[in-house]
């Protein structure tokens, strides 16, 4: 019964990855108010092709969701936004990303300065092994926001303040960041890129190595920062796409094969493989 059982579910998987992809996106790639807009965006890895023509548009003070199973491109295409993908030597982006209609791969453009722009949080909490007051400080004296101490004081306060750490540890800020738990390290990485002023926060699965009352937090504090920022948020959790999201992006092997308002996509999606996804078909 065991071996029919798992036969069955091979050909299921089987049947899901063969179905056809659409040659086109499903749903309206297009917001009125665009942030960022990406067109015809394709990745290589040496010969191998990991982003498929992928069109999308991320709108100002929106949080924007991308799903999928794993190594469907989400946290690539995620990268492609801060040109982090520049660090890879074997890896070619091809096609056009703007933000505020600035074409973020023209070679005249400082990196460095784009990656203040679109600030990025990562999977696993990276604190500095600074202070908790340096780790905040640290990008706002790079680029010379702050010209005073003063200032730099307010910056730091005010970062941790937004990401609701300051009343956590504001008698501390001299002592490590790493010391901090791991809920804490992700929100100081959270403040760490607030304080350059950014226009576009990245997530890369921000809260798949915390508890659930630290993501709880995170979630929170995403809800409360939309109003000042854009946010783009790789998730595999289908259930905090759904509470943090104003739209969902379905990615599955290499392209986008979904994308619209995040009500609408998980109750009525348009495409079988975000409907066999969403629902636990396959993932």
């Amino acid at each position: 019964m065991e071996m029919v059982m798992s036969e069955s579910m091979v050909e299921n998987t089987s049947q899901v990855e063969g179905r056809a992809i659409p040659e086109q996106t499903i749903g309206d790639i297009h917001v009125d108010n665009p942030r960022m807009t990406a067109r015809h965006v394709d990745v290589f890895y040496g010969d191998k092709q990991a982003i498929d023509n992928i069109s999308l548009d991320i709108g100002v003070s929106q949080v924007i969701s991308f799903i999928g199973p794993s190594g469907c491109g989400k946290s690539t295409f995620l990268r492609c936004l801060n040109r982090m993908n520049d660090t890879i030597d074997i890896c070619q982006v091809g096609g056009e990303i703007k933000i505020d209609e600035q074409n973020i791969y023209d070679p005249m453009i400082d990196v460095v300065s784009l990656r203040a722009r679109v600030g990025m949080v990562f999977q696993k909490p990276n604190p500095f092994p600074k202070s908790i007051f340096d780790n905040i400080a640290y990008g706002p004296r790079i680029h010379g926001l702050a010209a005073s101490k003063v200032e730099l004081d307010q910056i730091v306060e005010s970062s941790l303040q937004r990401a609701g750490l300051w009343e956590e540890v504001k008698d501390r800020l001299d002592q490590p960041g790493t010391g901090l738990s791991g809920g804490q390290q992700q929100r100081l990485c959270i403040a760490r890129a607030i304080a350059v002023s950014p226009e576009v926060i990245l997530m890369d699965e921000p809260c798949s190595a915390l508890d659930p009352i630290a993501t709880a937090k995170v979630e929170e504090l995403i809800h409360e920062l939309r109003e000042q920022y854009t946010i783009v948020i790789v998730t595999h959790s289908m259930q905090q796409a759904a509470r943090v999201s104003d739209r969902t992006a379905y990615f599955h092997l290499g392209r986008l094969v979904e994308v619209g308002d995040t009500k609408q996509v998980f109750t009525n999606p348009k495409h079988e493989l975000t409907q066999d996804y969403i629902t636990g078909r396959f993932g």
